[in-house]
């Protein structure tokens, strides 16, 4: 087995494959004048089952569209060397947020990327918390694999419970399974009755408007859930709601922190006490900073780990 950490992939490659118990192999990134660059493996891939690791969230260095590239290109060059087989491990999956038609002549990004990935020889693809599970299972032909870091986020919380009232809440009406789970996981895990709230978002022009709200929040501490937080108003929206209905307190658990380099310094506002994110992107620094002690970064090396590990030995069992 060959794996790969494109570079911004970089560090959550060495943490994968400390705790996987394999190497990075290396590889060659070089650019261009004009803005073309290569992408290529400095070790031979051929017969072997490669898996090329890039979280393809857009930074000041490179754009989502960018690495998008760089990581098909890279995929295309393993197969052209003989690479009996290739996985892209996707952490964060650009474009997923546009999965249908919500509007005349609108987009189906997701379809597209899937199209771009199966063109590009992949083989397989593997994904954390995908923006709408159902849209990234029926958008790829090639082997689709996703992984959800409920029982890591659940591990965390639990350690820190005490003998309050606890909810989850969803802070859209696309979140509500999304938030079920989290809420039977936790719930397992802590052996407790974890209450369960929603509420209504609408977003149009940049807009965001709702007001329908349930759920029993009151004297509870609420845990909002939802798969990323980008400029953090979604979340706040929702901490200001829960508290307006009697919460006690409310916490945030977003898989994946798209904040980028120029993001607010404090993007989840005051009302909100910690944040849970994992490590699918890279934090800037001065988001990590600001956040201080309220931010709780949930490693998910051991499980991307685990499931590159057991990929692999299912396939090539002897």
């Amino acid at each position: 087995m060959l794996f790969f950490a494109l570079n911004g992939s970089d560090d959550l490659g060495r943490k994968i494959a400390a705790a996987g118990g394999f190497q990075v192999a290396l590889h060659e990134e070089r650019e261009f004048d004009g803005g073309e660059h290569k992408t290529r493996p400095l070790t031979s891939v051929r017969g072997k089952d490669v898996y090329v690791l890039h979280s393809l969230n857009g930074t000041s260095d490179a754009s989502a569209n960018d690495k998008l590239c760089r990581l098909l290109f890279f995929i295309a060059t393993c197969k052209e060397n003989g690479a009996a087989r290739v996985t892209a491990v996707v952490p964060y999956l650009a474009y997923s947020r546009k999965d249908r038609q919500t509007k005349a002549r609108d987009p189906v990004t997701t379809k597209y990327v899937a199209a771009l990935f199966e063109a590009a020889g992949t083989d397989m693809i593997i994904t954390l918390d995908a923006h709408t599970v159902i849209a990234y299972q029926n958008a790829y032909r090639c082997q689709s694999i996703h992984v959800d870091p409920n029982r890591l986020f659940a591990e965390s919380l639990v350690a820190a419970m005490n003998s309050e009232r606890y909810a989850v809440l969803s802070p859209d009406a696309g979140g509500i399974k999304r938030a079920q789970l989290f809420q039977e996981t936790l719930e397992t895990s802590a052996g407790r009755d974890i209450a369960f709230a929603m509420m209504e978002k609408r977003r149009s022009g940049g807009v965001v408007s709702g007001s329908l709200f349930a759920g029993d929040v009151d004297g509870r501490t609420v845990y909002v859930v939802d798969d990323m937080i980008v400029g953090g108003e979604t979340v706040k929206r929702a901490a200001r709601t829960c508290l307006e209905n009697g919460a006690r307190d409310v916490h945030v658990v977003a898989t994946h922190a798209l904040f980028g380099a120029n993001g607010a310094e404090n993007p989840v506002g005051d009302d909100i006490g910690r944040l849970f994110v994992t490590d699918s992107i890279e934090m800037p620094d001065h988001v990590a900073a600001a956040l201080g002690s309220r931010l709780q970064i949930v490693s998910v090396a051991p499980l991307l780990g685990a499931v590159i590990n057991r990929s692999h030995s299912s396939a090539y069992a002897s």
